[in-house]
């Protein structure tokens, strides 16, 4: 009974939408060309963004500077009490969300999805974005250059996220 439901509910949006049109006198083919016209504007705008993005993330991944970085940085998480064994989807997390499930899944693997790793490691992908991709997305489908103190806030954001998610795990399953 839900698999039919689900599998009818975006049917059901497009002819709403369809019966709207209709109801308000517009001529749908031409929103639906109109839209898919600006939607490639922005793809071929954002482009070089993402071809920039996504080629320093592997250059820095394969270089091995992640793993010095998490080397480095491991025993201020230890410290502020987060798993050092998160350390790497840490790193990972804002810069590359394939990259950082992919750390996730290896700690659920290694430690079980019923650990204190593995729930945390869990809740900060739930809990945290891959913010160097969202802003090169979003600033720059904007063309916004100036980027102020977005990083900055958003660094704080995610960090402020990893410590709350460790904590949480930690009270709730600790």
């Amino acid at each position: 009974m839900i698999n039919t439901i689900v599998s009818l509910i975006i049917p059901i949006l497009v002819s709403l939408a369809a019966i709207a049109g209709i109801r308000k006198d517009i001529d749908i083919f031409k929103a639906l060309t109109d839209g898919a016209k600006e939607g490639l504007k922005v793809t071929v705008s954002i482009l070089p963004s993402l071809i920039i993005l996504l080629s320093a993330i592997y250059m820095l991944r394969a270089s091995g500077f992640t793993d010095a970085l998490t080397a480095v940085i491991k025993p201020v998480f230890s410290f502020l009490g987060i798993p050092a064994e998160t350390t790497p989807l840490i790193v990972l997390r804002p810069f590359s969300g394939s990259g950082a499930l992919a750390v996730g899944s290896e700690l659920i693997a290694k430690y079980g999805a019923d650990s204190l790793i593995g729930r945390t490691a869990a809740v900060m992908l739930g809990s945290t974005e891959t913010t160097f991709y969202v802003i090169s997305i979003y600033f720059g489908s904007l063309n916004i250059k100036k980027l102020r103190h977005t990083i900055p806030a958003a660094l704080a954001a995610d960090i402020t996220s990893f410590i709350v998610a460790s904590l949480i795990v930690k009270l709730l399953w600790g």
